[in-house]
């Protein structure tokens, strides 16, 4: 797994999990990486290993490992990054971008249950469709090209039962999502995350990638420093300013 810190010098701690198949390179997830840094966070950024034979050993234990040696930290998960991130310990706020704590529709219950059967940790089985539609707007050649095409059975097998095993979401994390994420299923988040503590961005499934992404910068900074007191203050001035039906 790799890791990086960017902007040694900040002020506070902030660990951010990238989703499967984000890297550094790519010119979105600089963008949020900038965002971050220029908001006065250490950023501890962790490009998560594209294929996987177990999911404890070569995605949790890693960073559960390096975060017991902060003192206290903010946590930043993106999709399968919000996999790993809810069951990480010591993060102050969690802040999930489009978790990944199920598959979305387009991919068949069936045929997902047969392909975690197959006994090879082999990438042989296709992604789907990671196109512009699919992650936002914004999202570069670059990005879409370096973004792999392919996953091995045991990937399969082991993200499902992470999804499976999921822990108690904290309850006052913040999880921004779009209604149009052909990635994840939005399920798992209304059944674990009070729909107050959920911000709804237009887009497909990376907030870093949407048109939209500047509307939400303040409300995502707003959350990691303050949870989801944040969330709740904002609704609550818009409840303010909402005229009164005549």
């Amino acid at each position: 797994m790799r890791h990086r810190i960017f902007n040694e010098d900040g002020d506070d701690e902030l660990v951010f999990v990238m989703g499967w198949g984000n890297r550094w390179t790519h010119e979105n997830v600089s963008w949020l990486i900038g965002t971050l840094t220029e908001a006065g966070y250490r950023v501890h950024a962790f490009e998560l290993p594209t294929n996987i034979d177990d999911f404890k050993a070569d995605w949790l234990e890693p960073i559960a490992e390096y975060v017991v040696d902060l003192d206290e930290y903010q946590l930043l998960g993106h999709s399968a990054g919000a996999l790993v991130a809810q069951a990480l310990d010591g993060a102050e706020n969690h802040v999930y971008l489009s978790p990944w704590w199920g598959y979305g529709a387009e991919y068949s219950e069936l045929l997902l249950d047969a392909a975690s059967k197959l006994p090879t940790t082999l990438p042989c089985l296709p992604t789907g469709e990671m196109d512009r539609q699919a992650l936002g707007e914004l999202a570069t050649d670059h990005q879409i090209a370096t973004t792999p095409n392919w996953v091995s059975p045991a990937f399969v097998r082991e993200t499902r039962r992470a999804q499976e095993e999921l822990l108690t979401i904290d309850h006052d994390a913040v999880v921004f999502c779009s209604l149009r994420d052909p990635v994840v299923s939005l399920r798992p988040i209304g059944e674990r995350v009070p729909a107050r503590h959920v911000v709804l961005y237009d887009g497909g499934h990376e907030l870093f990638s949407s048109a939209s992404r500047d509307r939400h910068v303040d409300t995502l900074l707003a959350a990691l420093e303050d949870g989801a007191d944040a969330v709740e203050d904002d609704e609550d001035e818009a409840d303010e300013e909402e005229p009164v039906p005549a």
